[in-house]
Parts: structure tokens; C-alpha cells; sequence
């Protein structure tokens, strides 16, 4: 089978098992658990179906599956026993009637698509048994990102659950303080860090044209659509996260302003 159609239809019925669970259990939150795990699982079905236990298949498939149990695990943590998380809970007294149907494919189904479409360099990888030896000089570059890009988001989602979990009342603080005092989002740029960190890894195998659709969707995604942006509007209205958005850069993060 073609290694793309095959990573689609596992993501499909990986997703299709996520949707039945979500329903059983009346929470769309876990779909955000399962991200890592469906990535892992791509990674590890192109691996061995097509991989050649070459180092560059390797180096890459541990990368991804690192970060994937990571995430589902931090995630799994923070989210297992909590209430539905606000955007979800939001659809579902939006949508009504329709809420089965629109979550399978505005929930389930689109983040399938978005994460077949975020795999791609890793199907590249596992793939291709050539390697353009001129390139090689790539993999140590792309290690270096990507392992920025793990140390952002890591630490930053280790001192945001720190700050949720303390005792001491803080519903009207802002989270200002380690990585969160120079980037208001510095999980979501370790996030788009790694990915371009992947992609560079990716460019040895050849293809970097379909590779380079991962990189692209996670930046964008993660600025301009269910990231940065739809986050922010949470905060409306919330005088301290205003001064705090007036002093610290959104993503990239810089020293904060006086």
C-alpha cells in the first residue's frame, strides 16, 4: 500500500476510536490527549512497514515519538478527571442538535487531516531509503532546533501546570513568570520550533516539498487559528493579562518591555 494512504487510514481509525471514546465519556477534550499518541503511531506503522532501520529513519522516528508520549502524557495529566475544556464545551452548546455529526468532522476528522498533513516529513523519512549525503550537515542543525523547541515547550508546560496546581488562590493572576515572562506563548513557539527542527531533519531524504507542509501548518494553525489567537479571546477583558500583553511578546520570545 502507498505509505500516505496507509498513515491516512490510520489516523482515520485512530480518530474514529477517539470520537466513540469522547462520546462515551461526554468529553471532546480527549482528542488533545490522543494528538500525540496518533502521531506515534503514524511513526512507529511507517517504520516498520517501510523503514530500513537506517539512522536518519531513526533519528527522526525517536524525535516524534518522544515528543509524542510527552505531550499525551503531560496532557493525560492535566486533563483526565477536569471538566470538557472551554472551546469544546462552547461547540457543544453551539452546535445542538448537530453536535454529533459536527463534532466527527469539525473535531475528529479535521484534526485527523491536520495531523496526517503535520506526519508528512516523518512518512518522507521512513520512505525514502536514499539520502543526499550533501545534506547531511542538516541532521546536527535540526537535532539543535528541535531540541530548543522540546526545552520550550516542555519547561513552559511544567510551569504552567506548577502555577495551576498551586494551592494559594490565583484566579485573577497571569502565569509571568520563567519562560511565560519573555513569550506569552512559549509552549506554542517550542511547539513550531520542533516541527521546523523536524523538517529539517526531513531535507536528506529528498521531497522537502512535501515535507515543508508540516512546519507551515503548525506555525499557522498555531498563530492565526486554535492557538494564539482563539486563547486570547479567553482573556478579554482581564485588566492584569492586558498589562501583561503590553509587556511580553506573544510568541518569539524577547525581554519584556518596561
Amino acid at each position: 500500500m502507498n505509505p500516505y494512504l496507509l498513515s491516512a487510514v490510520c489516523v482515520f481509525l485512530f480518530m474514529c476510536i477517539m470520537f466513540v471514546v469522547a462520546q462515551l465519556v461526554k468529553n471532546n477534550s480527549i482528542v488533545d490527549i490522543g494528538w500525540g499518541i496518533g502521531f506515534i503511531i503514524v511513526t512507529v506503522v511507517s517504520f516498520f512497514v517501510y523503514g530500513d532501520d537506517r539512522f536518519h529513519q531513526k533519528l527522526v522516528s525517536y524525535l516524534v515519538v518522544v515528543w509524542g508520549l510527552r505531550l499525551s502524557i503531560y496532557l493525560g495529566i492535566r486533563n483526565i478527571g477536569q471538566p470538557e475544556d472551554f472551546r469544546y464545551a462552547n461547540w457543544r452548546k453551539q452546535w445542538g442538535n448537530n453536535f454529533l455529526l459536527r463534532s466527527f468532522l469539525q473535531v475528529f476528522m479535521l484534526q485527523g487531516f491536520i495531523m496526517f498533513i503535520i506526519t508528512l516529513p516523518v512518512i518522507v523519512v521512513n520512505n525514502d531509503l536514499s539520502v543526499f549525503k550533501s545534506y547531511k550537515v542538516l541532521y546536527p542543525v535540526g537535532v539543535a532546533v528541535w531540541v530548543v523547541g522540546f526545552f520550550f515547550e516542555a519547561v513552559s508546560d511544567y510551569e504552567m501546570f506548577m502555577f495551576k496546581d498551586n494551592p494559594h488562590p490565583h484566579k485573577n493572576k497571569v502565569m509571568n513568570t520563567g519562560l511565560w515572562k519573555f513569550s506569552r506563548h512559549p509552549n506554542y513557539f517550542g511547539e513550531v520550533v520542533m516541527w521546523w527542527g523536524i523538517f529539517l531533519l526531513a531535507i536528506p531524504s529528498g521531497n522537502w516539498y512535501i515535507s515543508v507542509w508540516a512546519p507551515l501548518t503548525i506555525t499557522f494553525l498555531l498563530l492565526k487559528v486554535s492557538g494564539v489567537t482563539m486563547l486570547e479571546k479567553k482573556y478579554d477583558g482581564n485588566d492584569e493579562y492586558s498589562e501583561y500583553k503590553r509587556r511580553t511578546n506573544s510568541f518569539l520570545p524577547w525581554f519584556p518591555k518596561k
